[in-house]
């Protein structure tokens, strides 16, 4: 284990490497074809199959290309490289045995439009997720179509939209926890509802007499995340249900932190109606890249009628069909049946542990996370002082005096070789820095974490200029991110 590089270090900070723009000549090429010996044709029944060459677009050799590429892998931080200590995003490590489970011949070169009798295999595989994504949950029914959590949101709704009106009582109203993830409300109200906020209590959590208040009978369900995103559990959870229910609405919980849950607490225990997973973050599938994801919607047994089509079900004859059948289905939300090679590298995770596995991650990821929470709390201000779980939010109020804010913590952070946290969330913790450090992180990695966040408070105090103009020793310097929002260059011209 390397120690923290200090300020000003580091191999390459004075090499200049060219893009791939600057690195071409003309003239140059990376192969080249030998002459036809028979007439040209062109392929394409519609013009061309090949681009008009673009003016100014760079001619480059296959080792310009190359370099290209893998100098650009370079500038990319990974979980693969290091500590990824973002909050409620649970960046854990993808184990290499998933990738190959996933690469097999029988689950990658199958295509999902083959006759069902060729996919028994793969609706297994499926069938078996739902079954342990249930017995991990509480809740009896999945469906693995969404392709994301917040999709997993939207689709959560719209089974609750669809209940209410096949009752008869459509309702009007969301509410919405002020501690939520964004893509909450929006889920909301892309399914038609208005948002209404439910404020926290001086504890961090569902403030449960303003929500006593509040349940009418126009409230058609609360979405609630827990472990909420302060990282406490609402201890309340069962009265929050209890009152929800009582009025006739549904809960519904966000499952993005249930890493901090499995094979602990089971939400369906707690009353909870409707849940999304995230297998990125809980199941370790990928994050790269902005997708594939995959969002898992679990729900009771009063809600499955209204399950995306198809439903995997188990035939007479020991195999497995497709039921399109069903009359109150909200219908289709993904093409096919939701990212599959993310289903196998699931399952591949919560096979690999088991049950005692899968309480040892959630463990961990506590112990991991009040490790940090201990080592720094006397070093960045503690807003919530509330027993944390997975993740522990810091602030920027001791740093403040000396005009240095969570901003420049996290882009100074940098220049000691970690990713920053996610910061300025949640919204009701001003200046947040939320820290999830998950199971997969060793003692010594935390160390040195720990190490470079009170090098960044000590520079605050004797040198803070140094942490105001962070970072200095990436490849990329402080973006104005105002101007990068309001005009965006979105594709490269000569």
């Amino acid at each position: 284990m390397s120690p923290v590089r200090p300020a000003g270090t580091g191999p390459g900070v004075n090499r200049v490497e060219p893009t791939i723009f600057e690195a071409g000549g003309r003239g140059r090429r990376g192969y080249e074809l030998p002459p036809l010996d028979v007439p040209a044709a062109d392929l394409h029944p519609l013009g061309p199959a090949v681009r008009p060459a673009v003016e100014g677009f760079p001619e480059a050799s296959e080792v310009d290309v190359v370099r290209h590429f893998v100098r650009l892998s370079r500038l990319n931080y990974a979980v693969d490289l290091g500590l990824y200590p973002l909050g409620s995003c649970t960046m854990k490590y993808n184990p290499k045995i998933n990738e190959e489970v996933a690469r097999l011949d029988g689950f990658a070169r199958i295509h999902p439009m083959q006759p069902v009798e060729s996919l028994q295999g793969a609706l297994q595989l499926m069938h078996e997720l739902a079954r342990l994504l249930s017995e991990i949950t509480g809740l009896p029914r999945f469906t693995l179509q969404p392709a994301a959590g917040a999709h997993g949101e939207m689709t959560g709704i719209m089974m609750a939209r669809a209940h209410l009106t096949r009752r008869g009582d459509p309702r009007s109203i969301i509410l919405i926890p002020d501690s939520a993830h964004g893509t909450n409300p929006a889920s909301a109200h892309i399914s038609g509802y208005r948002v209404e906020e439910i404020a926290s209590n001086e504890r961090g959590c569902v403030d449960v007499e303003a929500l006593r208040r509040r349940m009418r009978t126009d409230v058609a369900a609360i979405m609630l995340t827990n472990p909420n995103t302060l990282g406490i559990f609402e201890r309340e959870i069962e009265k929050v249900c209890g009152i929800v229910h009582e009025r006739g609405g549904l809960v519904y919980m966000d499952g993005a932190n249930m890493n901090a849950l499995a094979g602990v607490a089971r939400p369906g225990d707690m009353g909870v109606d409707i849940l999304h997973l995230n297998l990125h973050k809980t199941f370790s599938t990928p994050h790269g890249g902005g997708g594939p994801g995959s969002g898992p919607v679990g729900v009771v047994e009063a809600l499955a009628p209204y399950l995306p089509v198809p439903v995997i079900e188990p035939a007479a004859d020991g195999l497995f069909r497709l039921d399109w059948d069903r009359r109150d289905s909200v219908g289709k939300v993904s093409s096919f049946l939701g990212n599959f090679g993310m289903h196998v590298r699931a399952f591949a995770y919560i096979l690999s542990f088991g049950p005692v596995g899968m309480r040892q991650i959630a463990e961990r990821a506590v112990l991991n996370a009040n490790y940090l929470r201990a080592r720094l709390k006397d070093t960045y201000n503690l807003p919530y002082t509330q027993p944390t779980l997975h993740e522990v939010i810091f602030d920027d109020a001791r740093q403040k005096p000396a005009g240095v804010t969570t901003l420049d913590i996290a882009k100074r952070l940098m220049d000691y070789g970690f990713h920053p946290p996610t910061i300025y969330f949640p919204l009701i913790a001003p200046g947040a820095m939320m820290v999830e450090p998950t199971e997969t992180e060793s003692r010594q990695e935390l160390d040195q974490f720990v190490e470079a966040m009170k090098s960044i408070d000590r520079e605050a105090r004797e040198n803070p200029e140094i942490v105001r103009s962070a970072p200095h020793h990436t490849p990329v310097g402080r973006l104005d991110e105002a101007a990068a929002a309001r005009r965006p260059k979105l594709r490269w011209k000569p």
